[in-house]
């Protein structure tokens, strides 16, 4: 079941990229305990998400417009973020 972070994370990203492919993965069960780790369930994310809007950008630059789509999630109401983007034409 999906939390209210990660519903807005999926919602934010869709608005902004319109994507082809979007998995918004809460991985924060794997480090409970370690660092980072506030309680709230919410704490850790990869999220693995193919947009048209990501062609010709290099990966820094996805990373950056992902995180800058997401606001203050990152770094703030996220303790860690992996991010894998794609643009349809990396599968060729």
């Amino acid at each position: 079941m999906s939390g209210p972070v990660q519903k807005e994370i999926e919602q934010l990203l869709t608005e902004a990229f319109n994507p082809i492919l979007l998995d918004v993965i809460n991985d924060t069960a794997m480090h409970r305990g370690h660092a980072g780790d506030d309680g709230s369930g919410e704490s850790h994310f990869t999220v693995r998400i193919e947009s048209a809007a990501f062609s010709g950008v290099s990966r820094l630059q996805r990373q950056r417009m992902v995180n800058a789509a997401l606001g203050d999630i990152p770094g703030q109401r996220v303790h860690a973020l992996a991010i894998q983007a794609l643009a349809p034409d990396d599968h060729r």
